[in-house]
Parts: C-alpha cells; structure tokens; sequence
C-alpha cells in the first residue's frame, strides 16, 4: 500500500491502538518499579515479549533473516533495549510516569541533530531550526519546573538518564536503516528481545524479591510484555501496512499525551499550567523538526524500538 494512503477507519484504529500500547509503559513501570528493581522489571518484560516474538518469528520464517545480521542485532539490540529500558526503568523511581513520557517525546528533535551530524549535505531549513528551538524550549520547561518542583536529590540524575534513553532511541533508526533494511523486522525485533533477556538473566534474578511481587505489580509487568511490546509491534507493522511507515510515525505524537492522562487518572499525577506548555511546545517542535528531506533517519516511537525506517526501506524496494 503507498505511503501516501490516507488513513481510513481501520488506520485510525490501529493508530489509537498503538498510541495506548506504547503510552501506557510509563504508567506500569512507575507501579512495577516501586516493588522491583530494574534489572528484575526489565528481565520479566523482555523474556514475555520473548516468549511471544520468537514464534511468531519462526513462523514467518523471519528469524533466520534476522540471524544472518546476528552481530548488527546485538548491537541494535544494546541500544534499543538493554540500555534504554534500564535507564528510563530507574528514572521512574525519582520522577513521575507523565513527566517522564513527555520528556522522552523529544527523541524526534534528537534524531534529526543526528541525521545532521551523521549525513553529509543534510539540511535542516528554517522550519526544523524552529521546530528544534521550540522543542529544546519545552524541554527545557518541562526539565527546570516540572523536575525541580518534585524536589529531591534523584531527580537530576533521573533526568540525566532519560537523556540517556533519548540519544539511543534516536540512534536506533540509524542501525536499523543503514544496517538492518535488508533483515525482516520480525526477526530483528525477536532476536533483540531474546539478545536482552541474555543480558539481564543474570542481574535481574540475583535482584529478584524473596516473595512473589502484589497482583498489581505482576500485571503490570505481564502488560509490559504482553501489550506494550509484543501486541504493539503486531499493531504496528499493521498500521505500516495500512497508511504507510511515515504516517505511522504520528504514533509518536499520541504517546506523551496518553502517558499524561494515564499519570493523572491512575496515580493522581498533577498536570499544571507548566506541564500542558511544555508538552505543546515538544510536541510543536518535534512536528516541525521532523519535517525534513526523506533521506533523514524518521523515529518511529520513542517507547518501543523503531522500525519505521526499515518498513520505509523495505516498501520503497
């Protein structure tokens, strides 16, 4: 189906489908993380995500794709999973779920720094220049008010990891355009996802509590794996199919706002005056930052690792 399809019924549906899957992360690692810790959160996600990628993968008969770039996964996988999920898992623990969803909405403005400093010729044109001022500006609302009115000594390093999880959120389109267009997504996502229940076996279980984790902390995590990360990559590549790998990035502009709602809802997170500009000006600024040339690496989401890229490559061909 073109990239220039309009999303119809079922594109708006799978979209809002997605924006929830991949918004709702937030809220369940600010409930999980309070009983468990990271390494131990982490390990139950990405071998339940594991547990359901992997035979899906087999059956499309796209593992096999995937471990001819056995190494260029690992590293993919590094920087997609294993860093970005501790990193913004331990965040959690000094910040709230709302702040932190809006925070990571900046990881387009991110992509396109990259995309300037890694492609020769590339150019931002007065629109993005903009579109990265006013998103740098909300950030920096969002990180000197929001941030700072939470008090305590955590949240500054809380803040320094999240920019942690930006940068390799932003770097993993990159992999995966310029390395990994050529090896089925499926595969890549499962072999990442097994790659990162390798790396956190041993740490995640020397972490484990002595007694089986409340209900609400096992649901929490079977939803990370479950409906975040394996469903939402099934949705996913549906909605790539249905509108295209470009409108479908329009998930990343869904995900801050269900975070907020959900931080709000569920854990009485306040939204104040400062939190509502911060999170229109990232999201204004993302917007018009990521309207660049089409050679520029486009993030997918800023929660889950992107394929976007890939799909674009492999519907171009």
């Amino acid at each position: 189906m073109p990239a220039t399809h309009r999303p119809g019924r079922r594109g708006y549906l799978l979209l809002a489908a997605l924006g929830v899957a991949w918004g709702i992360p937030y809220l369940l690692i600010k409930i999980a993380v309070e009983e468990l810790h990271p390494t131990t959160l982490v390990l139950g996600r990405v071998l339940i995500a594991t547990a359901l990628m992997l035979p899906l993968a087999v059956a499309q008969g796209a593992l096999a794709g995937a471990l001819r770039h056995w190494r260029v996964v690992v590293v993919y996988a590094l920087i997609e999973i294993v860093l970005p999920w501790f990193f913004l898992t331990r965040a959690e623990q000094h910040l709230p779920s709302s702040l932190t969803g809006l925070l990571i909405a900046g990881v387009p403005i991110v992509g396109v720094v990259i995309a300037l400093v890694t492609r020769s010729g590339e150019r931002l044109g007065g629109r993005g220049a903009v579109g990265l001022v006013v998103g740098l500006a909300g950030v920096a609302l969002l990180v000197g008010f929001e941030s700072g009115a939470t008090g305590g000594g955590g949240e500054a390093q809380a803040v320094a990891e999240l920019a942690i999880v930006v940068v390799c959120y932003a770097i993993g389109p990159v992999i995966m355009s310029r390395h990994l267009a050529a090896a089925p997504a499926t595969g890549v996502i499962a072999l990442s996802m097994a790659t990162a229940s390798v790396v956190y076996a041993v740490p995640g279980i020397a972490y484990a509590p002595t007694q089986w984790p409340s209900a609400e902390v096992t649901a929490s995590v079977v939803a990370l794996g479950v409906i975040c990360t394996a469903l939402a990559f099934v949705i996913f590549f549906a909605l790539v199919a249905e509108v295209g790998p470009v409108r479908a990035t329009l998930v990343t502009y869904l995900n801050p706002a269900v975070a907020v709602a959900a931080g709000a809802l569920v854990l009485g997170e306040p939204i104040s005056w400062l939190t509502a500009a911060g999170f229109v000006l990232v999201l204004a600024g993302s917007a018009l930052a990521s309207r660049r040339t089409p050679a520029a690496a486009e993030p997918a989401t800023p929660e889950a690792p992107p394929v976007v890229a890939e799909a674009e490559a492999a519907e171009a061909r």
